[in-house]
Parts: structure tokens; C-alpha cells; sequence
């Protein structure tokens, strides 16, 4: 059989079963089996496939992944999304719209700390949006900026995002995949600011004023303990004190730790956290075992070579191809979340990336980058309707608002493709790559 009807048979059936509503790691499994039906016997089918979704969790490193949405729903129950609100608003009082650039700043710091879009999402947006319906905030652009900057912290570190494209490519560094994460995170962030602040401007939204420095201290002190966490964490993994996953358990216990010292948590929370966190972690973990199998399936069938060899023949400049490959990646991202999209283009995109010079850290950033954006757009974002249910705004009211939100991310997404030094400068700086 050819390599374009195989490849037509594998993305036809898998869209088919995701179109009737089939979880997408089932739609996963059926659509590899019956690909490889077509070459296979079913018991040679049967064997390889339980092999390869057993092989493709059997990683010490994607233990952190469980670990870090632990400690995630731990933060999101134990008083510290509150207090990194209560933070972020310092340095926002005298901007107008000084709430939406909290929400923003707010995401960055808690979605760096919990290292999910969604938890981000929850927890600035239930905590800070009913103070924003107080002072007559339009709730489309308050929900909006609480979508469009929640996907910072799959940006910023420690997330599970990195560690799972690390261990689909295998051989690169989760610490340099960290630390090239900050740039582009920040600057995602500042670009959902300018927007939002010209916006406020526009509509004369209020300031809510300078803070007290004896109040400034106060929110400050007791805020630290939440920011010492990056501090161990990040820095243990980069100075090779402990591994990724090592970090994401002594994550979980300081943020218990801090959640029983604010007496943010009981027993009964707690053991709901963990059924939750058991929930997530399985859901994400039987993605990466089915994405393992249809991965075999591509490598087996020769699609990621055909796929690359079509792109080659489209044009053979670097910048026309890689602006083709983002724009790919970007209509993926709609239709897909980002573990299993990690999981399927990776082996198909990075050859062709690493053969015009792009370094396998860099395309890392571009990869989640891209997958951040998709998060918030429709018909499948997970961070939209995240946002969406907590405002109880309409898809279409927000998703107007988030137009000049994609075009900026768009617009910084180039620049991070076109310039690779914007995100490897700090990896690259402290000797990691």
C-alpha cells in the first residue's frame, strides 16, 4: 500500500471517531490498529501495539507529569492562587484595567508554579472575576484576558509540557527546555498586557490606586513562600541537585506544606485533590501510550518522510517552510489538545526542522507555543471554555474579544520562530546546551 493512502486512512479514521465524540486516546488506538491492519497481520498488529503502549509510559521522567498536577491542584485549593493575585495587584494599580493586568501577571505566576493553562485559568479567573463584575468590568474582555494569558505557564517552568516533548524526542535537556521557556513566556504575557491596556485606555477603565507599603509588605511576605518554590525547584533541576521528577515530588510536599501552614486544606479536600489528580494523570498518561503506538504506526508506514519530502517540494526555503509548519501546527492546535499533539507531530515535524538548522530546543518552544495558542481557540481550546463556564460568557462574545489577543501571539510566535536566540540565550548562557 502507498505511503499517501496509508496516511490518508490513519488521519481520515482518527478525525472520523473524533467527529462522533470518541475520546480522542481511543480514537488514537483504533485509528493506528486499523493503519496498520492494512500492511499487518492482527496478532503481529495485536502484540506491537501493547508493546509500544507499554514501552511509551515506561519513562522515570514522566512520573513528574502525575506529580506536577498533584501539586497543581494542591496550589489551586491551598490559598496561593489568592495570594498571587493579591501580589500581581501591586504592581498594577496605577495601570488602567488594573484588575485585567493582574489577571494577567496573576497567570504568569501561578501558571509558572502550577505549570497548567487550564488550573491557571480557574483559579485567576474564579477568584478575581467576580471583583471585576463589581466595578463594571465587560466580562468578555475580563474573560478574555484570563484566556488569553493562562497558556503562559505551559511556557514557564516547571511544566509538564517539556518534560513530555523531551521524552518523546529523547536526549534533550529539561533543564534547557526550562530555562528556554522563560522568554517566550514573559513575552506572551507582556503582549496579552499591551492589549489589554489599550483596550482599558480606550473604554477609561479605573485604577484601583497605589497600595499601602505597610499593605505592600504584608501581601509581599506573604506571598514569598509561594515564590521560594520556584527558587528549589527550578534551581534544583538546573543545578543538577535532583532529576525533573525528583523536583515535582519535592514540589508537592511544599505545597502541602504551605496549604496546611494557611489552613487552606483538610483531609476531606486533600483526598479529593488526589482522586482529581489521579483522574487527570490518567487521562494524559493513556494519551501518551496510545500516542506511542500511532507513532509507531507513522515511523513504520514512512509518513513522517512523506510529509517532510511534500514540504520539501512545496519550496525549499527555510523561512517559507517554517512558516508552513507553524500555520500547521496552529490549525492542530484547534482541533486538538497539547499532550497528544506534542505526542503525534513531533516525530513528524522535528526532522524537517532539524535539517534546516533548527536546534531541538528551540523547536520545543515553537511546538508549545503554538499549542498555547490553539489552547484558547475554537471549537476545541480547553483554556476557552475553562473561562468561558466561569464567566458564564458565550463562546462567540469572547472569541470576538480574542481576536487582537491571536493576532499579537501570532505576531510574537514569528518572531520567536524567526529569532532562536530570543529563546536560547538563557540556556545557552548558563552552559546547558
Amino acid at each position: 500500500m502507498s505511503i499517501a493512502l496509508t496516511t490518508v486512512i490513519l488521519f481520515a479514521v482518527f478525525f472520523f471517531l473524533l467527529a462522533l465524540s470518541v475520546p480522542i486516546s481511543v480514537s488514537i488506538v483504533i485509528s493506528s490498529v486499523i493503519t496498520a491492519l492494512s500492511t499487518l497481520s492482527w496478532d503481529q498488529v495485536s502484540f506491537i501495539t501493547m508493546q509500544k503502549m507499554n514501552s511509551g509510559v515506561e519513562s522515570f521522567s514522566l512520573l513528574a507529569v502525575p506529580l506536577f498536577i498533584l501539586a497543581g491542584n494542591i496550589m489551586n485549593n491551598g490559598g496561593i492562587a489568592r495570594r498571587m493575585i493579591n501580589f500581581a495587584k501591586l504592581f498594577c494599580g496605577f495601570i488602567p484595567g488594573s484588575l485585567a493586568q493582574a489577571n494577567v501577571l496573576g497567570n504568569m505566576l501561578f501558571g509558572a508554579l502550577a505549570g497548567s493553562a487550564v488550573a491557571a485559568a480557574s483559579a485567576m479567573g474564579g477568584s478575581i472575576s467576580p471583583i471585576q463584575k463589581e466595578e463594571k468590568y465587560n466580562m468578555a474582555f475580563a474573560t478574555a484576558v484570563n484566556i488569553a494569558s493562562a497558556p503562559t505557564g505551559l511556557l514557564i517552568p516547571p511544566t509538564s509540557a517539556f518534560i513530555v516533548y523531551s521524552t518523546v524526542v529523547g536526549g534533550v535537556s529539561i533543564s534547557a527546555l526550562f530555562m528556554a521557556g522563560y522568554i517566550p513566556g514573559i513575552l506572551m504575557g507582556l503582549g496579552v498586557m499591551v492589549v489589554a491596556f489599550l483596550y482599558a485606555r480606550a473604554h477609561k477603565y479605573p485604577t484601583t490606586g497605589v497600595v499601602p507599603l505597610k499593605t505592600a509588605l504584608k501581601i509581599t511576605l506573604d506571598a514569598l513562600p509561594s515564590f521560594l518554590l520556584i527558587i528549589i525547584v527550578i534551581g534544583g533541576i538546573v543545578g543538577g541537585i535532583f532529576t525533573a521528577t525528583e523536583g515535582a515530588a519535592v514540589c508537592v510536599v511544599y505545597c502541602l506544606f504551605l496549604s496546611v501552614i494557611y489552613r487552606a486544606i483538610n483531609m476531606q479536600v486533600f483526598m479529593k485533590i488526589l482522586v482529581d489528580s489521579a483522574c487527570t494523570s490518567g487521562i494524559i498518561l493513556f494519551l501518551i501510550s496510545s500516542s506511542s503506538a500511532m507513532s509507531w504506526v507513522m515511523a513504520y508506514s514512512g509518513i513522517p518522510d512523506a510529509i517532510a519530502n511534500g514540504l520539501l517540494s512545496i519550496s525549499e526555503n527555510k523561512y517559507v517552510l517554517l512558516f508552513l509548519i507553524n500555520l500547521i501546527l496552529l490549525i492542530v492546535g484547534m482541533f486538538m489538545d497539547i499532550t497528544p499533539a506534542i505526542l503525534i507531530f513531533t516525530p513528524i515535524f522535528l526532522p524537517i526542522c532539524v535539517s534546516l538548522g533548527m536546534d531541538p530546543v528551540h523547536f520545543g518552544v515553537v511546538l508549545i507555543f503554538n499549542m498555547c495558542i490553539g489552547s484558547m481557540t475554537p471549537p476545541v481550546g480547553s483554556v476557552l471554555f475553562v473561562g468561558c463556564g466561569i464567566t458564564k460568557m458565550s463562546l462567540e462574545k469572547v472569541s470576538a474579544m480574542l481576536l487582537p489577543y491571536f493576532l499579537v501571539l501570532i505576531a510574537i510566535l514569528l518572531i520567536l520562530t524567526y529569532v532562536p536566540a530570543i529563546s536560547l540565550v538563557i540556556p545557552e548562557a548558563m552552559g546547558l546546551m
